[in-house]
């Protein structure tokens, strides 16, 4: 399935309206039941503090660095043509998010204990309830990864009650693994030397403080709207 994710003609049956950049739903012509989101870069809003065109490889380098490291948080996504152009191309995860999505988020659920340190070595600063996908066997896993890889500080979430807990062992020879790993045969294709380099120095931090972070106190910690 993989070949024909890549290469397929991708057929847009719908438009996500809520979006605020042009995301697009559809189905690959070879598979009619295998539905994906497709996000042209020629549909992105700029960003002031984000380069233009950028947002969709930053998609693809979250979903790399989650395989690379067993996170198992972004679905299948790649960088590939469509019928707007060049564009991120992603698995869609139907019926994920239910009634009670924001209970689930504000749970002890851990596979959000997982996203909120993915979410702090990628710096996502934008980790809302609307952003969690909750998968029929129960694993959660979480879309727009978007607005990533920042060199600054841009962590905002609604995943902080984890906020300040220790890391077990297991976490942090994850962490270690992450610094001592090199980040740029995965990700140069996607990211620029300053933004893989700040992957590690956040890695280096977090093994230093040997804690999930704290919400920002000098800038808003939860995105807007939340949901």
């Amino acid at each position: 399935m993989d070949d024909v994710f890549l290469t397929s003609e991708i057929v847009v049956t719908g438009r996500l309206v809520d979006a605020s950049n042009a995301t697009l739903f559809g189905h690959l012509i070879d598979d009619e039941n295998f539905k994906i989101i497709y996000k042209p870069i020629a549909g992105e809003r700029p960003l002031w503090d984000f380069p233009s065109g950028s947002l969709a490889n930053r998609e693809v380098a979250a979903y790399i660095f989650s395989e690379l490291f067993d996170f198992n948080i972004v679905p299948r996504t790649v960088l590939r043509e469509g019928p707007y152009g060049l564009g991120m191309v992603q698995e869609w995860k139907s019926n994920s998010q239910p009634d009670n999505l924001i209970d689930i988020g504000q749970s002890d659920h851990p596979d959000l204990r997982k996203m909120a340190i993915f979410d702090a070595l990628i710096n996502n600063g934008d980790r809302k309830y609307g952003h969690l996908l909750i998968l029929e066997n129960a694993q959660i896993q979480g879309c727009d990864h978007g607005v990533t890889f920042h060199v600054e500080d841009k962590l905002r979430s609604v995943l902080w009650q984890f906020a300040g807990s220790p890391f077990s062992q297991s976490e942090i020879s994850l962490i270690k693994e992450i610094i001592k790993f090199d980040l740029t045969s995965a990700l140069g294709d996607y990211l620029n030397t300053e933004e893989i380099a700040a992957i590690t120095l956040r890695a280096e931090q977090l093994a230093k403080e040997s804690s999930l972070p704290l919400p920002a106190t000098d800038r808003p910690a939860i995105p807007w709207p939340p949901v």
